[in-house]
């Protein structure tokens, strides 16, 4: 087996386990801060949505530091420094007493979030561009595994070992995965050629962007979509618990969240091929309206096995928006500027990311969790008058032109 095959598939191995250990205490956040006190529900539902979100906040700004650390110093120490700090971070979460401290903790989780995009960096960087797509997208597929599997997993084992020994046991599991990248990976030496090109500067970027109407509209709907979609998940398992009077309230509430991934999983590659077929821009339409017709009934829901079936009819919706989104940008955005402006894009939704759990958690503790879905699904539809309303404008540019 080549190096490049060798890391690309040590690095899909890793990127499983490390985004699943992102993802096994989602399930069970809200749980956990009640048993540092006798707080109120409001209280719980308010903090819940802080913690989860902070992790984004710091990874935003920190997203592009790392990127160019790497590139001056190569990805594989990233991945090491990366790798230590989210498995110290977890581990320490696991002897927490309040809510400040992991509130603090989970800060500082997101400077060192860098573990996935600087992969994709490393293997984007030793990989022939005419084998790109299939390469990163065979390395994504670990990604979206892990997201989808951790969730359960870690419900899974909060309920059967308790909270503390999860995230020691999930802390361990990404000591392990760094162990393999120190060993297994193998960076080629840095291509110095590219050094001394004048490239174009980041408000020359911007100004383009700026003047590209459906290119600001498709990230606002980025941004809109994320904040939507973590709107009610830092909240779902104390709604999960509302639902259902069953012990294993954590392994119920791994399979809520696994069951919109696997809807997710199951549409987005036919998704990408109707788009390729009748345009990105009308399947986002179709989906930002599906997805606003299958949030809201969550919120009428009386049990389990309801709120789980239209959690995965949802993420068979929201599965294709995403890819259209990057699809739409990769066509519109010139070629030799696409890596930037999909950056932005990334900002865009590391930004909705931290503005959802904040909504989601201010809803629900003056109006209930419930309302969360009401909120969610305006915020859908949001976003498809925007997309309508930016279609309109651009095709009648086009006939002004014409």
């Amino acid at each position: 087996m080549s190096i490049e095959k060798r890391n690309l598939w040590i690095m899909w191995i890793c990127n499983f386990i490390i985004a699943a250990s992102m993802t096994m205490v989602l399930p069970f956040l809200s749980l956990y801060i009640k048993t540092f006190g006798d707080f109120s529900a409001e209280y719980v539902q308010r903090w819940a949505g802080f913690i989860f979100g902070v992790t984004f906040l710091t990874a935003f700004f920190m997203s592009p530091i790392w990127g160019r650390i790497g590139d001056k110093y190569g990805f594989k120490p990233i991945l090491i420094i990366n790798g230590l700090g989210i498995a110290l971070s977890i581990f320490l979460m696991g002897f927490m007493h309040h809510v400040h401290g992991l509130f603090l903790l989970r800060l500082v989780m997101g400077i060192v979030t860098g573990f996935i995009p600087t992969s994709v960096a490393l293997i984007a960087k030793q990989t022939p561009k005419k084998e790109a797509g299939e390469t990163l997208g065979t390395l994504q597929m670990g990604t979206v595994a892990g997201t989808l599997f951790g969730p359960l997993i870690g419900g899974l084992m909060a309920d059967s070992f308790g909270f503390q020994y999860t995230f020691i046991i999930t802390s361990l599991a990404i000591v392990l995965a760094t162990i393999v990248v120190i060993i297994g990976i193998v960076e080629k030496p840095r291509d110095d050629q590219q050094k001394g090109r004048i490239r174009r500067s980041r408000k020359a970027v911007i100004q383009l962007i700026l003047q590209r109407r459906m290119l600001v509209s498709v990230m606002a709907i980025a941004f809109i979509i994320q904040a939507g979609l973590f709107s009610i998940q830092p909240l779902l398992s104390l709604y999960v618990s509302e639902l259902t009077r069953a012990d294993s309230v954590a392994l119920l509430s791994g399979l809520a969240f696994s069951a919109t991934g696997f809807g997710n999983l199951l549409l987005t590659r036919k998704w990408g091929k109707l788009g390729d077929d009748i345009g990105y821009d009308r399947v986002m339409m179709i989906l930002l309206i599906l997805a606003a017709i299958l949030i809201v009934p969550q919120a009428l829901v009386t049990e389990l096995w309801q709120l789980v079936i239209l959690r995965f009819l949802f993420g068979m919706a929201i599965g294709g928006m995403l890819p259209c989104i990057t699809a739409y940008i990769r066509m519109e955005a010139p070629y030799e500027l696409q890596g930037e402006v999909l950056g932005y894009n990334q900002s865009f939704r590391f930004l909705g990311n931290v503005a959802g759990p904040l909504i989601g958690g201010i809803i629900a503790g003056y109006m209930g969790i419930s309302s969360v879905f009401y909120v969610t699904g305006l915020l859908f539809l949001l976003a498809f008058g925007l997309l309508w309303w930016s279609m309109k404008q651009s095709h009648a540019k086009v006939k002004e032109i014409y």
